[in-house]
């Protein structure tokens, strides 16, 4: 570093001391001579103040001790994309004193063996076969001399760009405009000014499909300003950034499939129905955004929405979920085929969370995979037969017959359980003795009838005990030991239920109750040593 300043300093990006920073002002500062560089701290913290001294404000900050001025000499103005990418992947011979014997081989700033590294030089110190590189903390600021990059690195179709020095888009599309492969770009953690008519740099982004932008503090409105560029793009990450508000994307994004908007604060759910117009998007992703709520007004219950149409995948993990009407929305979208809700105040609203589990299942109809897990057939079955006669005896209350014509459910009932009459015409309307009525907290009530079996121990004839759902797994093997008469404790528990033929659940956690399970009446403990 010297005390020579880029004649386009203002705006660059810097490091100084390892922190990184904006140069907003470029100047003298009386009463003190010599050249200064008024700064705006990433860290907030490592400034002073907001671009004023001595009661004359020479630039501005976000932040009232975002700023500080420094001397040139200690900014780092960062280096060109092939320097980078030669210091990162390059082998380079250093030569010692002597006879030459004791050159020695050096990759990156460590001293290697040379041994079986001569193939290794020859093919690493060859740019052109690079194809997918990482820059990450390199110190990029610039793209370097024209058509450099285009002649020394042809074949580089994925570039890991983040947390280096860009300043702006138009720096980037220097290094992009000559890489006619590209086609993924991470530029997380870069702080890049727009520029008025963004459509101009369209040109460098044409093969470009996917693209990072964590962490880099732009808004949804800045995300649209900037679309015009990625007329082909696929994938888009924006998490960690400052997107609270959404809008809808006129004329951009229609090629999207992929959007992840996690771990952004937005602040209304609903405006969801904003971004629904994208024709092509299937997974959307909203991780700990604390959306609570979602609204598809455009259809009432029992129909499809036409927003959304092409959506299959949707995290909505560790939000603020705690209503089934926000589940009950979701059935209305066409092609949902995974739901990803771990995490949520709703998967607690019951004590077993297998019961949540099914719940879901059987209101969305489409569901094939529940939080990472597929939904087999037969699940699906007893989870929708077992909705069935849960809010049985209810849909009677509420005006429900057997009848078709008498079946006047109320609009209550309708409202929270849409899928019910679906069900109903699937399944056939619930018998009496099908209902599901609540029942006396007592202890016969908490037992459940279950069958212990060895399907490995021929001679061993299966048992039927009553055992309380409170049982926990542990307290099961050792009952089972005193049933079998053996000090034999390490057994492997499963059981399979008469509503999921053919599948076996294993019971691995000691601590976990028989009811944490979902083991009900009926059921069969299978014991294997």
């Amino acid at each position: 570093m010297t005390d020579s300043v880029p004649c386009d300093a203002i705006g660059r990006r810097i490091i100084c001391d390892e922190e990184y920073a904006t140069v907003r002002y470029v100047g003298s500062v009386p009463p003190t001579t010599g050249l200064w560089l008024g700064v705006e701290w990433d860290n907030p913290e490592r400034g002073k103040h907001s671009g004023t001294y001595e009661g004359v404000q020479y630039f501005k900050c976000s932040h009232p001790t975002g700023g500080s001025f420094i001397r040139p000499k200690k900014a780092d103005f960062g280096v060109d994309f092939i320097s980078a990418v030669n210091k990162r992947y390059g082998l380079h011979n250093e030569v010692g004193s002597g006879d030459g014997n004791d050159e020695e081989l050096i990759l990156g700033n460590m001293p290697v063996e040379k041994v079986g590294f001569e193939d290794i030089k020859t093919k690493q110190s060859d740019l052109e076969n690079l194809g997918d590189i990482s820059v990450r903390e390199c110190r990029v600021s610039h793209a370097g001399l024209n058509s450099d990059i285009h002649q020394r690195c042809p074949n580089i179709y994925s570039i890991n760009l983040s947390r280096n020095l860009l300043s702006s888009w138009s720096k980037v599309a220097d290094i992009t405009r000559q890489l006619n492969k590209l086609n993924s770009l991470d530029l997380s953690e870069n702080k890049l000014q727009i520029l008025c008519r963004p459509a101009s740099l369209a040109d460098a982004f044409t093969s470009l499909a996917e693209l990072a932008l964590t962490k880099n503090g732009i808004t949804w409105t800045e995300v649209l300003m900037c679309a015009p560029m990625w007329p082909n793009l696929k994938k888009l990450y924006l998490s960690y950034n400052a997107i609270t508000h959404l809008e809808r994307p006129v004329g951009v994004l229609q090629s999207l499939e992929l959007l992840d908007l996690s771990y952004n604060a937005l602040s209304d759910g609903n405006e969801l129905k904003y971004i629904g117009c994208l024709p092509r998007l299937e997974t959307l992703m909203l991780l700990r955004t604390g959306i609570s709520s979602i609204c598809f007004d455009d259809v009432g219950q029992g129909f499809k929405t036409s927003l959304f149409p092409a959506l299959k995948v949707l995290s909505v993990a560790r939000c603020n979920v705690s209503k089934w009407s926000f589940i009950n929305e979701l059935n209305k979208l066409q092609r949902l085929e995974h739901l990803i809700c771990t995490n949520n105040p709703l998967m607690d609203t019951e004590k077993n969370p297998e019961t949540v589990r099914q719940l879901i299942i059987a209101k969305i109809g489409q569901l094939k995979m529940l939080n990472k897990s597929a939904i087999v057939p037969d699940e699906r079955k007893g989870a929708e037969l077992d909705y069935r006669k849960l809010f049985g005896e209810e849909w009677l209350k509420e005006g429900g017959n057997a009848d078709p014509e008498k079946n006047k459910p109320s609009e209550r009932f309708v409202a929270e359980h849409p899928r019910y009459q679906f069900l109903i015409e699937k399944y056939g309307a619930p018998e009496d003795g099908e209902l599901k009525r609540q029942q006396p907290i007592a202890l016969k009530n908490q037992l459940l009838c279950v069958t212990i079996n060895c399907p490995d121990k021929t001679d061993q004839k299966p048992i039927e005990k009553k055992l309380p759902e409170s049982m926990t797994i542990l307290k099961v093997k050792s009952l089972i030991s005193r049933l079998l008469k053996t000090s034999h404790m390490d057994f492997r528990l499963s059981y399979t239920s008469v509503k999921m033929s053919g599948k076996e659940i294993e019971m691995d956690c000691d601590l976990k109750p028989l009811n944490f399970y979902s083991i009900e009446n009926g059921d069969c403990i299978l014991v294997r040593w």
